[in-house]
C-alpha cells in the first residue's frame, strides 16, 4: 500500500510494510472494543440522566425539599450533557476503526485516508476538550487563591 506525498518531509512513494499492516490491523480491532465500550458507557450515562433524575426529584419530594423537580432537571440536563460531549470522541474512534478495517481488507486508499481523518478528528476533540478542562482547571485554582488570600491568612 503506498502512501502520496504529504509533506516536504515524507518522501515520494512510501510504502506500508507487513508489520505496519499488522500494526494497524490490530489498532483497529482495539479502537472498536474501545469505542464499543464507550457506546456502551453513553448509553448507561443516558440512563442515569433519566432515571437519576427522577430519583433525585422523588427523593428530594420525601424531605418536602419544594425544588426537586429543579434539581432532578438539572441533574438530567449535566448527565445528558455529558454523553453528548463523550459521543463525539467515541463515534470517531468507532468510525476510524471501521474505516480502518475496510482499507485494510480493500487495500482502499481513500477508506485508509478517511480513517486517519477520523483519526485526526478525535485527537482534536480530545485535545480541545483537555485544553479547555485544564483552562477550567487553572480558574478555579486561581479562584481558590484568591478567596484563601482574601480570608485573611
Amino acid at each position: 500500500m503506498a502512501i502520496d506525498d504529504i509533506g516536504s518531509d515524507t518522501p515520494k512513494g512510501l510504502t506500508l510494510n507487513n508489520q505496519t499492516l499488522a500494526f494497524l490491523r490490530e489498532i483497529a480491532k482495539w479502537t472498536n472494543f474501545l469505542a464499543i465500550v464507550g457506546f456502551i458507557g453513553i448509553g448507561l450515562v443516558v440512563l442515569m440522566a433519566l432515571f437519576g433524575g427522577a430519583f433525585l426529584a422523588s427523593a428530594a419530594s420525601e424531605f418536602g425539599g419544594g425544588t426537586e423537580a429543579v434539581g432532578g432537571a438539572f441533574f438530567t440536563i449535566i448527565y445528558l450533557l455529558v454523553a453528548l460531549l463523550y459521543f463525539f470522541p467515541v463515534y470517531y474512534l468507532f468510525k476510524f476503526s471501521r474505516n480502518m478495517k475496510a482499507s485494510l481488507q480493500s487495500k482502499d486508499e481513500s477508506a485508509l485516508t478517511k480513517a486517519f481523518e477520523y483519526m485526526k478528528s478525535h485527537y482534536k476533540f480530545v485535545g480541545i476538550l483537555t485544553i479547555i478542562m485544564l483552562s477550567f482547571y487553572a480558574l478555579i485554582f486561581l479562584f481558590g487563591l484568591l478567596g484563601f488570600a482574601a480570608s485573611g491568612f
